[in-house]
């Protein structure tokens, strides 16, 4: 068997992996297998190869591990809208309890909303800033 295939084989069983696991970082491996494969064909020998590989299946994870974590810290899935399309909704409060809770009914259930700090417990209408498990964490508007 030519060492290409084995590449594109090695390359084929990453992404099936990828797919049961659900691990990105996988298809970054099968990128460095890819450029392997590519080498075979040009013709560099099985180092050259293998080098190839794993400087490119090196580089894809590290790139990808940066622009992850770049990501991560941009903005918390619990207030970004693109994540949770909760976000930016507004919600009718009638009544605020003792505690800076409030029960309303949005989108066909009972919630409990909290103030984010700095607003005053006022009944009115409420945006979503945030969704912090089972609460919304609201502004005034």
């Amino acid at each position: 068997m030519a060492s290409f295939t084995v590449w594109w084989l090695v390359a084929g069983a990453l992404v099936a992996a990828e797919l049961l696991t659900g691990s990105f970082y996988l298809l970054m491996l099968a990128i460095g297998a890819v450029a392997g494969a590519i080498a075979a064909h040009l013709g560099a020998s099985e180092t050259g190869q293998i080098v190839c590989a794993a400087l490119v299946g090196t580089a894809a994870v590290i790139a990808c591990y940066l622009l992850r974590r770049r990501q991560a810290r941009m903005q918390p899935a619990e207030s970004d809208r693109s994540m949770n399309l909760d976000i930016g909704e507004s919600v009718q409060v009638e009544n605020w309890a003792a505690d800076g809770t409030a029960q309303v009914r949005y989108r066909g259930a009972q919630w409990t909303v909290v103030l984010r700090p700095g607003n005053a417990p006022t009944p009115g209408t409420h945006r979503v800033a945030e969704v912090i498990g089972n609460r919304l964490l609201v502004d005034k508007l």
